[in-house]
């Protein structure tokens, strides 16, 4: 069973993404910020690392570029709501520092599994 780190810094949402991916097969651990994050990552080694981008602490474009630096071969999924500078913008940046795909907020949960499920089986780095 895939492995699967969800970091965001909202919880009803961790726990809904949690409960969306355990609902189809896959175990699930979560961070509420890069740096908790990061900690997981390095503790768990889970397949897929699903991250928010605008969060308190360490945001996600930092994450995604720490895990990289970690581990060039991670798979991470970039999810964002945006801000004021826009959320194309962020998925845009979090796809040049290595995500292997990215999902604008908000989405359904056929979606969102569609896209876990994409960047599995993409090969590693």
């Amino acid at each position: 069973m895939p492995s699967i780190l969800i970091v965001d810094d909202d919880a009803p949402v961790r726990r809904t993404l949690e409960k969306m991916l355990e609902s189809a097969g896959f175990e699930t651990v979560s961070a509420a910020d890069g740096s908790e994050g990061l900690e997981l990552f390095r503790r768990r080694r889970p397949d897929l690392v699903v991250t928010d981008i605008i969060m308190p602490n360490e945001e996600g474009l930092g994450l995604i570029r720490d895990l990289r630096s970690e581990d060039p071969g991670v798979r991470i999924l970039a999810i964002s709501g945006g801000s004021r500078l826009g959320t194309l913008d962020f998925l845009r940046m979090a796809r040049s520092l290595g995500a292997a795909d990215t999902l604008a907020k908000p989405f359904e949960k056929e979606e969102f599994l569609t896209h876990v499920r994409r960047c599995l089986e993409m090969p590693a780095g």
